[in-house]
């Protein structure tokens, strides 16, 4: 009931722009990446930047997009800034465009 009465206040042509607008950001290599290593629990900085194999100043500035756009959040500790996925929903909508590329892979012919 709660989220048919959502629906009637937002109105499915926003809903569906705000799900696009969050589609257009994981649909960049990098911020995918941020995300699904943000799936398995908070990171910072450095950590992110070796796990995605991008430049520090890349991984700062997508982490930015991410968080303007409220995907991700930060909180300090100590000197550190650690990340994490704002809601367990982004961990399984990246979870399920992952298993949608294997299965793609794995449909493909095999190569010569």
């Amino acid at each position: 009931m709660a989220d048919a009465h959502r629906l009637q206040r937002h109105g499915s042509g926003e809903r569906l722009d705000v799900a696009a607008s969050v589609l257009a950001l994981l649909a960049d290599r990098t911020r995918l990446a941020l995300m699904e290593r943000l799936g398995r629990g908070e990171a910072d900085v450095t950590t992110l930047t070796e796990a995605t194999g991008a430049a520090r100043t890349s991984v700062s500035q997508h982490l930015a997009k991410l968080r303007l756009a409220g995907l991700v959040v930060a909180r300090k500790d100590g000197r550190r800034v650690v990340y994490s996925l704002r809601h367990g929903h982004l961990r399984r909508l990246v979870d399920e465009a992952l298993n949608v590329a294997d299965h793609q892979i794995g449909s493909l012919p095999p190569h010569d």
